[in-house]
């Protein structure tokens, strides 16, 4: 594996994983990011990729903004950690701002959901067999809330809400929105892909 050290790059990944609940606060939760998944973009990231930066940055000095715009930041993330799975985020979209509010009904009614890191690549390995790259360590800038995330397998896991009453017709519908979205958003990337390996 060839060893690679990208200083100025900036980049995006997508994480994407079925949104569940809100609260009037606009309080949610999930994962930008799913360690050991290959995503649509032939990288994987490594356990520990955003350890030193979670030090030197913490949940506060990473942005929280939508759809990468560095214009249109949205709230703050309350915390960033990483486990098992993942980088496990908590963010709080501010209210007072236009776009927030419009992020968090989309986010209720399913037709946004998705999670993208923006960030620099400091440390990674490629493997010549199958073209996977390894992302060992992440400088991590900033987190998006996003339409179509590239890694299908992470998303917004939670909304929180103060309830747990059974799933209204409106949840439901909900739901059903958040599948197609899901599935729009898969037939994206692999048209994408397709469209790669022609060219």
């Amino acid at each position: 594996m060839a060893a690679l050290r990208l200083k100025d790059a900036p980049e995006v990944k997508r994480v994407e994983l079925p949104l569940l609940r809100t609260n009037e606060a606009g309080v949610f939760s999930g994962y930008a990011s799913l360690f050991g998944v290959v995503d649509s973009g032939g990288d994987m990231v490594m356990a520990g990729a955003f350890a030193r930066s979670l030090i030197k940055r913490g949940a506060a000095g990473v942005k929280m903004l939508w759809q990468h715009q560095a214009a249109e930041p949205i709230g703050t993330w309350v915390s960033i950690v990483e486990d098992s799975h993942g980088l496990n985020v908590e963010g709080r979209l501010d209210l007072s701002v236009a776009r927030a509010r419009e992020a968090l009904s989309l986010m209720r009614k399913g037709a946004i959901d998705g999670l993208s890191i923006g960030f620099r690549t400091l440390r990674a390995t490629t493997e010549k067999s199958s073209g996977v790259r390894r992302l060992h360590e992440i400088d991590l800038w900033e987190i998006s809330v996003v339409t179509f995330p590239m890694l299908s397998q992470a998303r917004i896991g939670a909304v929180k809400q103060n309830c747990g009453a059974a799933p209204s017709i409106e949840a439901l519908g909900a739901k059903l929105s958040r599948l197609r979205a899901q599935r729009a958003a898969l037939e994206f990337a692999h048209a994408l892909w397709r469209m790669s390996e022609t060219s």
